[in-house]
């Protein structure tokens, strides 16, 4: 029931639930995914391969710094007003006039109550022409900080305005972060692919790959939680707790010598992340610190597959 409608995504660019934090520090990060590879590292879970080297599947995710452009500032849920950057370089790649005109939020906000502020968030870009991959348009978002109060996330968040950050002064190695992402879409798809129901035997109705039934005579209508045919794929779909298993600073550690299939090479940050992520190469991925947080634990990487 949580999956539907199963209709399209609105949008690449996901939409994400921010949780609260008392640490002054960014909850989020966004970057592209990769591909996938196998590393090996000592299992420090209470598995029982406990202290053994153990192999796991593992995708790149590659992350270009972010700009910081603004502070979006909210107030009972409600947006009240965005404090812009006064850098006229860095509003013209936010897609802003060098000076914004009165149609658009004023940067100053002399007429925003900061003391009525309840909850602040960046506004921040990506810039996937950083990684060489094909596409060219800076990709807009909000990032969910942390903080006591709406005050002390207002002055965080004035002082990242203009900045750019990276994936290492947001999160650490080890620590678990949530997967928000569209999936790879599949297109029209009929009812035994889309949600998995039994084929039928040959001798029971001449047809194989159909429902067996639509649903009770009464009330005598089809209900919309009778599997049939439809759309499959390009959903939003949120995976917890994918533990980083290591995020570097040298993309030469992980390319392998013909690139990545589909993507070609790693030319930034990158991050390793435990497990598969939802989407295709070359699709946004949103990071977010767990909303099921369970410690941070720096894992001993001994050997990440390049071939």
């Amino acid at each position: 029931m949580a999956h539907r409608p199963r209709k399209r995504a609105d949008s690449q660019n996901a939409r994400v639930y921010w949780q609260e934090s008392p640490d002054k520090r960014v909850l989020g990060f966004a970057g592209y995914k990769v591909g996938m590879t196998h590393v090996a590292y000592v299992d420090d879970t209470e598995s029982p391969t406990k202290g053994q080297e153990i192999v796991s599947p593992a995708t790149v995710i590659e992350v270009p710094p972010m700009t910081v452009y603004g502070v979006r500032c909210y107030q009972c849920n409600n947006s009240v007003g965005d404090i812009l950057s006064t850098d006229a370089k860095v509003l013209k790649l936010a897609g802003f006039n060098a000076a914004p005109s009165a149609k658009q939020k004023n940067p100053n906000r002399k007429n925003l109550d900061e003391s009525a502020v309840d909850e602040a968030r960046l506004l921040a870009f990506a810039m996937p022409s950083r990684t060489r991959m094909g596409k060219k348009h800076i990709e807009k978002m909000e990032l969910g900080v942390g903080g006591k109060d709406g005050r002390e996330k207002l002055e965080f968040c004035r002082s990242l305005i203009g900045k750019e950050l990276r994936v290492s002064d947001v999160f650490k190695n080890g620590e678990h972060l949530d997967v928000v992402s569209i999936t790879k879409g599949k297109g029209w798809q009929g009812a035994v692919k889309r949600f998995g129901i039994s084929i039928q035997r040959r001798k029971a109705t001449g047809k194989r790959r159909h429902v067996g039934t639509l649903g009770q005579w009464h009330p005598p209508y089809v209900l919309y939680t009778v599997p049939q045919a439809g759309q499959t794929g390009y959903h939003q779909r949120t995976e917890l707790n994918k533990r980083i298993l290591r995020m570097g600073q040298k993309p030469e550690d992980i390319n392998p010598s013909a690139g990545f299939i589909n993507y070609g090479f790693v030319r930034n940050d990158y991050v390793l992340l435990k497990g598969s992520v939802p989407g295709p190469a070359k699709r946004l991925v949103k990071l977010r610190l767990a909303v099921r947080a369970s410690g941070a634990k720096e894992p001993q990487v001994s050997y990440v597959a390049t071939r």
